[in-house]
């Protein structure tokens, strides 16, 4: 499943200024060049789909696309830092009696604003940036933790990454990155009940209202 937030913009490129000078020749367009703009929500469910088929990991997936004001106050809430950062991941609890496919994996939340910046950086589409981050969270959230293994996170994203056909991921960039992520910042914390107003045809499931009613140990932040 994939939400919007309410506050994001769907056109999150700067727009151009036009010129003011007298006389002076019609404007270039302002629209943003194609790969920077924002994929649509289906082209990210497909790919949100074909990933978790790669990763192996059974149950729903939400991904939330938001700000960077939005992800700061999760990162601050639940990891204690007061920054901006580009992917959380939140893996669910599972639930007694239900098989793995029918599970809530857990939710990942994703700023566009910092995807942006990033793709700018790496040179490449802000579609490619998110699916990414969507990849780097998805192993989180199937148990991978880059912090405390031997390597065995970063070979499995980059064997996934050659099977996606996606380019550097998060683990290479990190060395050192002034950007964070989080693997399990809270487990089964509702990243869906952060947003202030979503849309109705967008609300979140009976798995989501479990989550968001079930005990959460202790935040364990997880940095790229």
């Amino acid at each position: 499943m994939i939400l919007l937030d309410p506050d994001l913009d769907p056109d999150p490129t700067p727009k151009a200024t036009a010129a003011k000078r007298t006389g002076a020749s019609k404007p270039k367009s302002t629209t943003p060049p194609t790969d920077l703009r924002l994929p649509s929500a289906r082209t990210i469910a497909r790919f949100l789909a074909a990933a978790q088929q790669a990763v192996k990991l059974k149950g729903q997936v939400t991904v939330l696309l938001t700000t960077d004001a939005a992800i700061r106050k999760l990162n601050h809430q639940f990891r204690g830092k007061n920054t901006a950062t580009d992917v959380l991941s939140f893996p669910a609890d599972p639930m007694p009696g239900l098989k793995p496919a029918e599970q809530v994996a857990g939710d990942l939340a994703i700023s566009v604003t910092t995807a942006l910046k990033q793709a700018r950086v790496q040179g490449h589409p802000l579609s490619t940036e998110i699916k990414v981050l969507v990849l780097h969270g998805l192993l989180h959230l199937a148990g991978y933790d880059h912090e405390a293994d031997e390597g065995q996170m970063a070979r499995r994203e980059l064997h996934l990454r050659a099977k996606l056909k996606l380019p550097q991921g998060l683990i290479e960039r990190a060395a050192p990155s002034p950007v964070a992520n989080a693997n399990s910042p809270r487990r089964g914390a509702p990243i869906i009940a952060q947003v202030k107003s979503a849309d109705k045809s967008h609300a979140p499931g009976k798995g989501a209202a479990n989550r968001a009613s079930a005990p959460a140990p202790s935040a364990r932040a997880k940095r790229p």
